[in-house]
């Protein structure tokens, strides 16, 4: 630990603290009584300026303590503590910037689209791989970091230690694929843009933003008022910067298949709507020798292609058609691969480790409905699915149960009591979280795995009793109304988990009926809330923040096409989001964190499901990867593998 800055001497030890003059007592007994008065403010306006110092060093060094902002702009910022990474630092850990470049990429993703516009949700089903390789934020993150961002199109961030307001300076060699200068308007234009016509959680984060400046080309200043969220100026930071003199704002809102200018790696070349989509690596490409971007985008060409069910997709992997394939199912893991390219080693697979918080999959249901408004009948409801036999029968073992919206991490509640800094955050929401999760005794219910389990449907029916419901001829009615509802799925492999569901539910006389919707439909029904339960889906991040507004937040309840499928309005989980968003420390920031996890837990929103500790890969023997691999985040890079090469 540092005890002192370059150019100012160290504090008086221990041997002069305490002094208070005394040493000048033992001087020239000559000395002028007002001098040794003076040299005694003297010492002691040192003293003074010593534990001053010593407290800011502690600030800045303490372990967890957020470090004092340092005057000046900065090539990186990290939401808590310091970049790992030095300003000359020449790749990330995880990038080999030897990798060759060159060759071709095939990979494959489920579904179709009608638009080449991701940033806004009227715009219909956009293509896949464009973020990041077509278009490009201010700073980018690395992925072996919780929350850290590095200098893009951005090469410098400043900032205050409130953070109430943000500077980015931007890189004068920033360009468009076009040749056009990126300049402070274009970020300008797109942050108004976004605010008013972009997705909702980007309309519901940039409106929180006071006012922006742009008083010169390179330099975008934004006042943040009093919004106590420490997580803006990195929100910020991860805007997307559009073409100004490309886009026109009446037309945003519209499907487009129109090849968008970026800035980013790729250029689009080839559009086959809703089958296929290829990506050229732009030989001008104005990032391609920085340091954040050394050792990624490797392939010359990217070939997208869209397959309507997982079984075509799947095929044409196995017939070599595709280089990577990323196996959802596990079955089709443990049995699927015996085919003569992996028998002749043209192909490989491995279960690489993905890092960070495994996140959270789930029968959601869904509150707008009466039927869920009682926590009670969730509870109930949840008891009644049979992991252990699901697990055994179905996926062949290689799941584990999901225990918490960030299981396997420091972030988790359960298995840890609440510290009192998490008791302090919920005091003022009594009862909230019930007593076991409070205590870290919680886990999801765990049955015999027999299939015939008889304990669980015990419990649950007992506490529909208390809910007021009663058998009557085979069926759980409450006030003439039978207990009923509609599972919505878009796939077969989603059918199959509800229908045993909907099985073990019908045992103790719930009535589900599992509708399997195509995908146009199910995302039209998804985005309006129309549904009884679906199966949701809510990755986690080393550093939840800004997001969890649309997934948790009273106000996203309402938003169409929010994340909020529940349909959740919890007063205290809005207070979590914002102990998250103003953690001064690390240290808060986790205790903020745990507490909102058990205030969700504590609802019974979902029925959790499970997770595999493991990312299962198989690919090309052709195509080569990096040793190290990020800590958190895919092993790939990204989406379309911006780490990996062809050999």
């Amino acid at each position: 630990m540092r005890n002192s800055i370059p150019g100012f001497p160290i504090c008086p030890g221990a041997a002069a603290k305490g002094d208070g003059g005394g040493g000048a007592a033992g001087a020239d007994r000559a000395m002028n009584t007002q001098l040794i008065r003076a040299a005694r403010r003297i010492l002691r306006a040192i003293f003074v300026f010593c534990a001053m110092f010593v407290v800011f060093a502690a600030g800045v060094n303490g372990a967890g303590a957020e470090p004092a902002a340092l005057e000046g702009p900065r090539p990186a910022i990290a939401m808590h503590g310091e970049p790992a990474l030095p300003a000359d630092f020449d790749h990330l850990p995880y990038a080999n910037p030897n990798a060759p470049k060159g060759g071709r990429l095939a990979i494959g993703f489920l579904g179709a689209f009608d638009s080449l516009n991701p940033f806004n949700l009227k715009a219909g089903s956009t293509a896949q791989g464009l973020n990041g390789n077509v278009f490009e934020t201010l700073m980018t993150r690395s992925l072996d970091e919780p929350f850290t961002l590095y200098g893009l199109i951005a090469q410098s961030i400043e900032t205050g230690p409130d953070r109430s307001s943000v500077t980015f300076r931007l890189n004068p060699r920033a360009h468009f694929s076009d040749g056009a200068p990126i300049t402070s308007a274009d970020v300008r234009f797109t942050f108004e843009l976004l605010k008013t016509r972009g997705r909702p959680q980007q309309r519901a984060a940039y409106s929180l933003v006071k006012s922006i400046d742009t008083p010169d080309p390179q330099t975008v200043h934004y006042e943040l008022g009093g919004a106590r969220d420490r997580e803006m100026p990195l929100t910020l930071a991860l805007m997307p910067v559009l073409a100004r003199h490309k886009i026109d704002p009446v037309k945003f809102d519209d499907a487009s298949l129109d090849i968008p200018t970026g800035s980013g790696p790729y250029k689009i070349v080839s559009v086959k709507p809703g089958e296929r989509l290829i990506l050229r690596r732009d030989p001008d490409y104005w990032a391609k020798d920085l340091p954040i971007r050394r050792g990624l985008f490797n392939f010359d060409e990217i070939d997208i292609e869209y397959f309507r069910d997982s079984n075509s997709l799947f095929e044409a992997f196995r017939t070599g058609l595709l280089d990577f394939r990323e196996e959802t199912n596990p079955g089709r893991w443990t049995t699927g691969y015996d085919f003569p390219a992996m028998r002749d080693h043209r192909m490989t697979r491995a279960a690489l480790p993905s890092g960070g918080p495994k996140g959270m999959e789930g029968f959601v249901f869904n509150m707008r409905r009466p039927l869920f408004a009682d926590v009670r009948v969730r509870e109930a409801l949840g008891l009644l699915f049979d992991f252990e036999w699901i697990n055994a029968n179905l996926y062949d073992g290689l799941y584990r149960r999901t225990k918490s919206f960030f299981d396997e991490s420091e972030l988790a509640s359960t298995g840890r009591p609440a510290s009192s800094a998490e008791t302090k955050l919920l005091a003022p929401f009594p009862g909230i979280v019930r007593e076991d999760i409070l205590k870290g005794e919680w886990s999801p219910a765990q049955t015999s795995g027999s299939g015939q389990d008889r304990v669980e449907p015990r419990r649950a029916l007992e506490l529909l009793q208390t809910a007021g419901y009663a058998l009557d001829g085979g069926r759980l009615v409450k006030d003439g109304e039978p207990l009923a509802f509609e599972i919505m799925v878009k796939d077969r492999n989603q059918e199959r988990l509800a229908l045993n569901y909907a099985d073990s539910l019908a045992r103790i006389g719930v009535g589900v009926k599992v509708r399997l919707v195509d995908e146009v439909q199910y995302q039209r029904r998804r985005q309006k809330f129309d549904f009884d339960m679906m199966i949701g889906s809510w990755l986690a991040s080393a550093s939840p923040g800004n997001e969890q507004r649309s997934r948790w937040g009273s106000a996203s309840a309402s938003q169409e096409a929010s994340f909020n499928l529940a349909g959740v309005r919890s007063p205290a989980a809005d207070a979590m989001i914002e102990a998250m968003l103003s953690a001064n420390s690390r240290e808060d920031f986790i205790a903020a964190v745990r507490a909102y996890d058990r205030v969700l837990l504590s609802g019974f929103y979902i029925v959790p499901l499970f997770h595999s500790p493991d990312q299962w890969v198989a690919a090309s023997t052709a195509l080569g990867r990096p040793e190290q691999l990020p800590h958190y985040g895919p092993p790939t890079g990204g989406a379309t593998l911006d780490t990996w090469w062809r050999k």
